[in-house]
């Protein structure tokens, strides 16, 4: 486990392009996407700061748990090696946040995307006008993300109920690497979120996190 912990800083420092000011390059950091539409690009801004506590606890991984919304259209998501988006409405990407973000992924960044309900319609469309001529496709309970560092056999916690359906994990590949992470009737970012948001029992939210450090860990190794 530290091996691999030690791996992921090794990556984050490699990263090719670095912020000019803030942390050191080290410290794993979380960009939470904005976007035009007008869905709620920034509810649950407790989500990803406790997620990447929670990855510094289970990894000893140096991390910034610090709640930053960055512009897709603006060169500061190259500074990020994960970007994080949810919301419950409409999404819509203007053409220069189209091009960022392809350049991003194809450079080697990686996007997790959660329905928080209502997103999948707007955020289907959006990325298939990032990759034309890319589907995102279900990711098999065999797959890699689900069994590392803890065990997932049946895919995606069910962290919300929503309407009820078996919640699933989708993936968007480029020259076979995974470069998108979408989570839909799954929802693990509400159990991200501080306890008294959603008021979750804590054995829901300590799963939803340790499904969030295996996707991390993922986006980070690979």
């Amino acid at each position: 486990m530290i091996r691999v912990a030690l791996l992921a800083i090794l990556l984050v420092l490699s990263w090719p392009v670095q912020a000019q000011t803030g942390p050191p390059p080290s410290a794993v950091r979380i960009g939470r996407v904005k976007y035009l539409g007008g869905g709620d690009w920034y509810n649950d801004p407790s989500a990803e700061v406790n997620l990447l506590n929670y990855v510094r606890q289970m990894l000893g991984v140096d991390v910034d748990p610090t709640y930053i919304p960055v512009e897709i259209g603006s060169e500061q998501i190259f500074s990020f090696p994960i970007l994080f988006m949810t919301g419950h409405g409409n999404i819509a990407f203007g053409e220069k946040d189209v091009q960022n973000l392809r350049t991003y992924l194809q450079k080697g960044g990686f996007l997790i995307a959660d329905d928080d309900y209502g997103m999948d319609k707007a955020f289907r469309r959006e990325m298939k006008r990032v990759f034309p001529d890319k589907d995102l496709v279900e990711l098999p309970f065999s797959y890699g993300l689900y069994h590392a560092p803890f065990s997932f056999a049946g895919g995606p916690p069910k962290t919300h109920k929503h309407d009820e359906k078996p919640p699933q994990g989708f993936g968007l590949f480029n020259n076979g690497r995974l470069v998108v992470y979408y989570t839909f009737e799954s929802n693990p970012s509400d159990g991200w979120a501080d306890p008294e948001v959603h008021g979750d029992p804590p054995d829901k939210r300590d799963e939803a996190l340790r499904f969030g450090v295996n996707i991390v860990l993922w986006a980070l190794t690979h």
